[in-house]
């Protein structure tokens, strides 16, 4: 099912509580037991972008490159805001090229706002598995802003 074309929300996730609630077909998107959170989106795809992967980091004279989150939660669901970490493999961009390695950081962010942030997507995705439920075949994005907190 498609939750988002070209920017624009176009499906909600539902499963047997949720869908009897809005009048809607369960998605099939319930959590196994004891679930007390609702429906969640898994097995995700983005489609890829134009952006040779190489080429995502031409002329930021200062940035960091991010190969992979861990430990994501959401704090505010309806402001579509997550929190987590860096890991194995967080990067300093200094001139358009990858420099050093840096710790890896903590950040709180929405999600919505960081890929509104999208300044172009790669031409090749990655198969990321979940820590805990299914996997998301994914572009790397260049966003123009993303929130670190520490």
């Amino acid at each position: 099912m498609q939750l988002i074309n070209h920017g624009v929300a176009t499906g909600l996730v539902y499963d047997m509580q949720t869908a009897q609630r809005a009048g809607r077909q369960s998605t099939g998107h319930g959590l196994p037991a004891p679930n007390t959170d609702g429906p969640f989106a898994v097995n995700l795809f983005m489609a890829p972008g134009k952006t040779p992967k190489p080429e995502l980091t031409t002329d930021i004279k200062r940035g960091i490159w991010v190969t992979r989150f861990w430990y994501v939660r959401v704090v505010q669901p309806k402001a579509s805001i997550i929190t987590g970490m860096t890991r194995e493999g967080t990067f300093l961009i200094e001139n358009g090229k990858i420099m050093r390695p840096v710790k890896d950081l903590r950040f709180t962010q929405s999600i919505l706002e960081a890929l509104n942030s999208t300044l172009a997507i790669s031409q090749s995705t990655k198969l990321q598995i979940s820590e805990y439920l299914g996997a998301s075949r994914v572009p790397a994005l260049r966003l123009k802003a993303f929130t670190f907190t520490s």
